[in-house]
């Protein structure tokens, strides 16, 4: 059991950088009456932009990733679905830990 949670943080100290959220890509228009953007029958919109949409303590964020970027965001939004598995798994591994051995 105690190697359980030991192998559990091992994995969580080595997973590397995070970020929690999701990844989009957004086409926006300005604020500029005579902008290409507003035009009534064909806009151009500007864009594309990639966007990381997240929540953290309840509030909702997001920032622009650069295009160069989006592979490496990616990774870390994927490593953030681990850590959440992973800190799952402690939770569940020190709740067994309790079971079998109580508070020693």
């Amino acid at each position: 059991m105690k190697n359980d949670v030991e192998k559990i943080k091992s994995k969580l100290m080595n997973l590397g950088p995070f970020l929690p959220g999701s990844l989009s890509v957004q086409w926006n228009v300005c604020g500029k009456k005579s902008c290409a953007c507003k035009d009534p029958n064909q806009p151009k919109k500007h864009g594309p932009y990639n966007q990381l949409s997240f929540r953290v303590s309840g509030k909702s964020s997001s920032l622009f990733i650069k295009e160069v970027d989006v592979p490496e965001a990616k990774k870390r939004i994927k490593r953030y679905a681990e850590y959440k598995e992973l800190t799952k798994s402690l939770i569940e591994a020190h709740i067994d830990l309790v079971r079998k051995e109580g508070f020693n």
